[in-house]
């Protein structure tokens, strides 16, 4: 048995994990972000109230490990923030813990519970308040040190002229200090700047998702070069890594239309030929995170 947690920076959610189909979720607890000795109390609380003594705790978190120096980068959680939070999360629980960025979680979940089930490649992306994304290869998380693989959402690689007709755009600043991102665009609040640019107009992406559903032209217009942009630098990725299977998590994945034009525009982009959906939507949409850090937690056990 081990226990995994989802780390928020609103909510910790905890549960034991006997099997990947036995998750045993309990209440979830109010994350302390400041006080980092009362972040162990919440742990070891969770840890008490599920009675057995783990294998290990496996954690989601949102953020980093810096593979060199294992300093944690955790924005969202101040008291965890440039820690070393494995050596200090082992020292104060006495248990072996595991860390693991959330959007490599959410792909382990896939890979072990969702749509990358009998895929040996998964790439799990992430379209939501960022761009993310995760690789799985034969069950194992690649680079999972650090949690930075996958993360095909930043790098200058946004295109600048994209949609049919074609139009030009800028290089738009991304939250990670680089110009021309595609977390800049593909995200929900990069969706609404694209379509402030477009069209001069303020509105939500669910509204401009709402719109282009309903026959707007100017969200049909910006959805449109929305899926031309991220379509490009996601057909690299497959092509690169050999996925079979793309599960998207996030808030836009509610958007099926959308997943699925991603899907017909990735198809036409790379190289091996799918007579099947390939980008699809993530079928663990209830605690990914939980369910990936059970993956990674229950296979650490087994291997002991």
């Amino acid at each position: 048995m081990i226990v995994c947690f989802d780390i928020g920076g609103t909510a910790i959610k905890g549960a034991g994990a006997w099997a990947v189909d036995d998750i045993r979720p309990v209440a979830r607890r109010q994350t302390p972000i400041h006080d980092f000795d009362a972040f162990v109390d919440v742990l070891k609380s969770v840890i008490d109230e599920i009675g057995e003594r783990p294998d290990c705790v496996a954690l989601s978190i949102a953020g980093v490990i810096d593979p060199d120096t294992d300093r944690a980068n955790i924005a969202n959680i101040p008291c965890a923030h440039g820690r070393l939070l494995k050596a200090d999360l082992e020292a104060a629980l006495g248990i072996p813990v595991l860390i693991a960025n959330d959007a490599d979680c959410c792909a382990l979940a896939e890979y072990g519970a969702g749509a990358g089930r009998g895929h040996r490649v998964v790439f799990g992306a992430i379209l939501g308040t960022g761009v993310g994304g995760g690789l799985v290869v034969d069950g194992k998380l690649i680079n999972s040190a650090g949690g930075f693989a996958g993360e095909w959402g930043h790098g200058p690689v946004a295109a600048t002229r994209a949609g049919n007709p074609a139009v030009e755009l800028p290089r738009f600043a991304c939250g990670c200090g680089l110009d021309g991102c595609v977390d800049a665009i593909g995200s929900a609040r990069g969706m609404e700047k694209l379509h402030r640019h477009l069209t001069g107009t303020e509105m939500k992406a669910e509204e401009i998702l709402a719109a282009w559903q309903d026959g707007d032209e100017k969200a049909a217009r910006t959805i449109d070069i929305y899926i031309d942009i991220l379509s490009g630098p996601l057909s690299l990725v497959i092509n690169m890594t050999g996925a079979t299977i793309v599960p998207v998590g996030g808030g836009l994945s509610n958007s099926l239309p959308l997943i699925e034009a991603l899907d017909h525009a990735v198809r036409a982009r790379i190289l091996r030929k799918f007579q099947r959906p390939l980008v699809v939507k993530a079928e663990c949409a209830i605690e990914p995170g939980l369910v990936g850090a059970a993956v990674l937690g229950l296979a650490f056990a087994s291997s002991r």
